[in-house]
């Protein structure tokens, strides 16, 4: 790739996909978005998003590909690396319902979400909720809330806003109450580790606070050795003088789960992650994962 030529950014074609690509194009400047077709494979794995726009960068097709970097799994393909995250938007998540607080929540409602990690932690604090499977696009999962299927839908914040429908919020959790899913609210662009010219415009784009939360969340989830099918939530925010990082792990029924919080040093996320992860593990977060996968 050389200076005059676009920069091809990969996709995936749902109307988050492409909002949030299209903010990148616009950050970068001489940028043009590729539509890749997702990979066919079980419903909920998420990794399929990431591997049909893989493939597009490996055969040379796009320059950089955009993810969510919730969505991008702990281990990349050594041909590919993580070259930029731009500025984070809201990483909570939002409730969309008749409520403005947890407490709220009329008992016995049927809340929509198509997450482990939500419905553990919703029947952790709100066992008396009625936690169904909700599953399409953002603007899919709207419309069956207004159709009445559901009392309320968990979203994540950040998607509502990157398409306009922040309005739709009606509050946010707090993170020591539906910690997040690692990487939510990031992008992650990947690019081929030999094209210096494509990962150096994914780093002129890069947010330095955005890049050490996600470096930390991403090191407690390879320690915890969790998987996009589990229900485990890390969250880092970066505060003045601290790095701040939550955790969860749970049962898929909210039955058992281990929440935890550590600060430290900004300058080490990785330390930082990997302590969480340590002492989450010895809080028993290993068996409780274990047990979680087999009834998955």
């Amino acid at each position: 790739m050389t200076h005059t030529e676009l920069v091809k950014l990969g996709t995936r074609g749902s109307s988050l996909a492409l909002a949030q690509a299209q903010s990148v194009a616009d950050a970068i400047g001489d940028a043009e978005v590729v539509l890749v077709r997702s990979t066919d494979s079980e419903p909920g794995d998420k990794e399929r998003f990431v591997r049909g726009v893989e493939r597009a960068l490996l055969a040379g097709e796009v320059d950089l590909g955009v993810h969510s970097a919730k969505d991008v799994p702990g281990q990349r393909p050594d041909e590919l690396r993580l070259a930029g995250v731009p500025a984070r938007e809201d990483p909570l998540d939002a409730y969309v319902g008749e409520a403005s607080s947890l407490g709220e929540i009329t008992p016995g409602s049927r809340i929509g979400t198509s997450s482990l990690r939500r419905r553990s932690q919703l029947l952790a604090v709100r066992d008396d909720l009625e936690v169904v499977d909700l599953r399409g696009n953002v603007d899919t999962r709207l419309r069956k809330l207004s159709e009445g299927a559901y009392d309320g839908i968990v979203l994540a914040a950040a998607g509502l806003r990157r398409l306009g429908r922040e309005s739709e919020i009606s509050f946010t959790f707090a993170i020591d109450v539906l910690t997040p899913a690692p990487g939510q609210g990031s992008l992650a662009l990947e690019a081929r580790r030999d094209d210096a010219s494509a990962a150096s415009q994914a780093a002129r784009i890069s947010d330095h606070d955005a890049l050490v939360e996600l470096t930390a969340e991403r090191a407690a989830v390879v320690a915890m050795d969790a998987s996009c099918q589990t229900p485990v939530g890390v969250c880092a925010r970066l505060g003045e003088e601290e790095l701040e990082l939550h955790g969860y792990a749970g049962l898929p029924d909210g039955s058992e789960w281990v929440r935890d919080r550590v600060a430290g040093d900004p300058e080490q996320p990785v330390a930082l992650g990997e302590s969480l992860a340590e002492r989450m593990l010895a809080a028993g977060a290993r068996e409780i994962l274990e047990r979680a996968e087999e009834a998955a």
